[in-house]
């Protein structure tokens, strides 16, 4: 057993024997009480998951295991001569809740390199597929396409008992994170570079074996990647690609179906699809400005014609977030770091400054601060990674981790079927209409 699945097998049997004596003593104590709002709302604030890799704080913003970004960019180790955490390391913390050594981080991102041949027919596949194919359609079905090589799938057939899920799991998480970077970039060489694909660099880590894989060799690239790939991995478990390969995963479909109904969540514009909708709303103004260099007064003018349409300021607003994004801080202090100059960079930071007066002065946005995705894009494109309909991908790909790690997590708690009750509209009338009349 190697060394990372006997840690976690270790705490998850901790974990689940606390959890069995929480249940037998507390089951019937109740934690939180349902609007009709709420049910009606998306079931917005509803405690009713347990989700052990992050937590998503109003004021704070995103804690994995407890810490915040700044702290993570401190104490996980980061590749030889770099800046910026190694991802792995991220991964590691989020399946045991403890911070990685650099020796333990080393390890898992060789163990990720042994693990990540993808299947021949995954390529075959992708190539039968419209070259004009939304690049998130071919990630969910090559994700999908590689489910014949399920650790989980071929031992569930073959009767394994109960205690084994996680197992099985942990095998295609790895075997699965292993494989994403390589899937994703064949779809970016593909789609936007007439199929010249490169092969990898086993040499490299995680991320900026991707960032080769991808083309853009700059090394200041390899660690914005790194960090792209850490900040961009969980957001607790409420959000919709977290909830959606939770709920296929408790189904007990493997990892591979689980992922793939997340990413079709994260593919929605309300959700992973806003980084790409953000970096085109940003061009658009600078076409109809007609300049890249903008004035804030011209930024504020725009805005306020884009409400005035009834239109959204994309990459602004969170649904948890009442303080601007910590995800969108880190992008920023990257670029204040790594970019000296960028126009592009320099217009998301007017915006910054322009947008949440203007929607502050609305009365009714709950959070006018911007979110991860305001930031993003913009650095993409400083490094020349322009295609705009890639950029969920690269979402996805660090999605996957946080995710996945929940996945290991409920499979060794074994955690039920996920079955929430619903009611009709009649039953929602006929149970107003039993309430004592209020005054």
């Amino acid at each position: 057993m190697d060394p990372l699945k006997l840690k976690f097998k270790e705490k998850a049997e901790a974990l689940f024997h606390e959890t069995r004596a929480l249940l037998k003593e507390h089951s019937a104590k109740k934690v939180d009480e349902v609007t009709i709002k709420q049910m009606y709302g998306g079931m917005r604030g509803v405690k009713s998951m347990v989700w052990e890799t992050s937590q998503l704080d109003a004021q704070e913003g995103i804690r994995f295991r407890g810490y915040s970004i700044p702290e993570l960019k401190k104490l996980l180790p980061k590749a030889p001569g770099g800046k910026e955490p190694l991802p792995e390391g991220l991964f590691y913390l989020m399946l045991v809740g403890e911070v990685p050594t650099q020796k333990e981080v080393n390890w898992l991102s060789g163990e990720w390199q042994r693990r990540s041949n993808v299947p021949r027919h995954t390529f075959a596949m992708l190539e039968k597929m419209p070259l004009d194919t939304h690049p998130m359609t071919q990630f969910s079905m090559a994700i999908l396409s590689m489910q014949t090589e399920s650790v989980f799938s071929q031992r569930y057939s073959e009767g394994m008992s109960k205690s084994e899920y996680w197992d099985a799991t942990y095998e295609d998480t790895m075997n699965l994170i292993a494989r994403l970077p390589r899937v994703a970039a064949y779809i970016y060489r593909r789609t936007y570079k007439n199929g010249n694909h490169i092969e990898p660099d086993i040499s490299l880590d995680w991320g900026a074996n991707f960032a080769h894989m991808l083309g853009i060799e700059h090394p200041d690239f390899k660690s914005l990647m790194r960090l792209y790939l850490t900040i961009h991995a969980d957001h607790e478990g409420g959000n919709a690609s977290a909830h959606s390969t939770h709920l296929v995963g408790s189904t007990l479909s493997d990892a591979y179906f689980s992922l793939s109904g997340g990413m079709n969540a994260l593919a929605g514009p309300l959700h992973g699809l806003a980084n790409q909708e953000v970096i085109k709303w940003v061009f658009k103004m600078l076409d109809v400005l007609g300049t890249r260099k903008p004035s804030k007064a011209q930024i504020s003018e725009y805005v306020q014609k884009t409400l005035d349409a009834g239109k959204v300021i994309p990459g602004y607003g969170h649904a948890v977030l009442r303080q601007p994004d910590p995800r969108f801080t880190a992008q920023r202090k990257f670029a204040e770091e790594y970019i000296k100059d960028s126009d592009i960079i320099n217009v998301v930071w007017k915006a910054f400054d322009v947008v949440p007066p203007i929607l502050q002065g609305l009365g009714k946005v709950k959070n006018p601060w911007p979110n991860v995705d305001a930031h993003s894009g913009a650095l993409l494109v400083h490094y020349g990674l322009t295609d705009f309909s890639f950029y969920t991908v690269l979402f996805g790909v660090s999605r996957a981790m946080g995710v996945l790690a929940q996945l290991c997590w409920s499979r060794a708690l074994g955690f039920p079927l996920e079955r929430p009750k619903s009611v009709t509209s009649k039953w929602v009338n006929e149970f107003l209409a039993q309430q004592p009349v209020e005054g």
